[in-house]
């Protein structure tokens, strides 16, 4: 006898990065050199500071659970983040940290989200957004953007997809996977919109520091008066402190809504990890600058990666205005052949690429956008420039359907 599985598991869709970067994984251990631009992680070791900060809570002992909802220190510095940084005002009890923002996001679609509820998520997304929504039994209804848009939603867009039914905007700037950044007035007439209909916004601002050229990031919350009581922010240390393996994210939202997410997560996980949170804490209120430095590093990568994406003929890619992702067009390539196999679709070309050049990037259609591959620039100049070449000569390489 086998035990039946649910059907919300059933239906979920395993994350594309991580089996992108898994293939990978096994490729070198069979001894090949693998170019991996699949996975959205720094690869700047977290910086010493924090690492001290978390082994002195070891050797404090503060190894014991913590106020479920996150410790009161860790809070005000968040608080504090976002006072002197975005002008926003925030108490204590508006502040939930949880395992990481994926896990802040998790509990934000279940504490509003009834069954077929309706989310509207832009697309290209985020890979776990349609499958987060799906988990809570509600719609993640998708709007398609497109390359001249600089895949950006518009009111407009936003309008005609609204029904009765619709109860968030999710909204991430900077972009995973596109890197595109919203302007203000851009943002405003969503703002609008989402005011019009009385929507919740689920603003993700985890790249809120990988901001390059003479882009602005705008938190949403700041753009018209209302909004704060209808949002709730999404952030935390993993990509701006090189901080993937501590898992620390949070949320802030009007004060009704935080008390239920931290009465979740109490009966979820009890609290997140205590010498996390102390890391986290040091990471906010102590030198920043190590986020100059890898913002300085992650500029440097951006301007590569576009001039040699621009230069390789066929290929085109908006452009990348924060985060660390270059999203381009590979269309013209679909429907030949690449070593002899017909590749017809994003994920093909991936495995191709993989299997041939033992470059990894991630298929667009994971993040439902076929046609296109993201890549990862979250890694060295010298693994950019191995990786390009061998990206290049594979789409030189190909053939014409016969």
């Amino acid at each position: 006898m086998s035990i039946e599985l649910s059907k919300i598991v059933q239906g979920l869709e395993p994350s594309a990065t991580l089996a992108m970067s898994a293939k990978a994984k096994e490729l070198k251990t069979q001894g090949k050199t693998v170019y991996d631009l699949s996975l959205g992680e720094p690869d700047f070791i977290t910086p010493w500071h924090i690492c001290e900060a978390a082994m002195d809570a070891v050797k404090a002992g503060h190894t014991k659970y913590t106020v479920p909802s996150g410790m009161p220190e860790l809070k005000r510095a968040i608080i504090e983040k976002y006072k002197a940084d975005y002008g926003l005002q925030y108490t204590p009890a508006q502040v939930v940290v949880s395992n990481g923002a994926k896990h802040a996001l998790h509990n934000a679609f279940f504490t509003v989200l009834n069954p077929c509820d309706e989310v509207i998520i832009p697309a290209p997304f985020w890979v776990s957004y349609a499958e987060l929504v799906k988990l809570s039994g509600a719609v993640p209804v998708i709007v398609p953007t497109e390359e001249s848009q600089n895949f950006k939603i518009s009111a407009e867009q936003l309008e005609k997809a609204i029904s009765p039914k619709t109860r968030i905007l999710l909204l991430c700037s900077p972009s995973n996977p596109t890197g595109a950044v919203y302007c203000r007035n851009e943002l405003e007439p969503i703002a609008d919109v989402v005011l019009k209909h009385d929507l919740c916004v689920i603003a993700d601002e985890i790249y809120d520091k990988l901001i390059y050229s003479n882009n602005e990031f705008v938190s949403f919350p700041t753009l018209r008066a209302g909004l704060q009581d209808r949002t709730i922010l999404i952030n935390g240390v993993s990509k701006t402190y090189a901080m993937t393996g501590w898992r620390i994210g949070w949320t802030l939202s009007p004060v009704d809504l935080a008390q239920k997410m931290g009465e979740l997560q109490s009966q979820q996980a009890s609290n997140p990890c205590s010498i996390s949170q102390h890391a986290a804490l040091s990471a906010l209120t102590g030198p920043q600058d190590c986020v100059v430095s890898m913002l300085s590093a992650f500029m440097e990568r951006r301007d590569y990666v576009s001039k040699r994406i621009s230069a390789i003929e066929g290929v085109s890619c908006p452009e990348i205005d924060g985060a660390f992702y270059a999203f381009f067009n590979i269309k013209k390539f679909l429907g030949r052949k690449f070593g002899g196999v017909q590749v017809n679709n994003s994920e093909q070309f991936c495995l191709e690429l993989l299997m041939q050049k033992q470059v990894a990037l991630v298929m667009g259609s994971a993040f439902g956008c076929e046609g296109y591959v993201r890549a990862s620039f979250a890694t060295s100049l010298e693994m950019l420039k191995d990786a390009l070449d061998r990206i290049e000569a594979f789409v030189r390489e190909s053939e014409p359907q016969s």
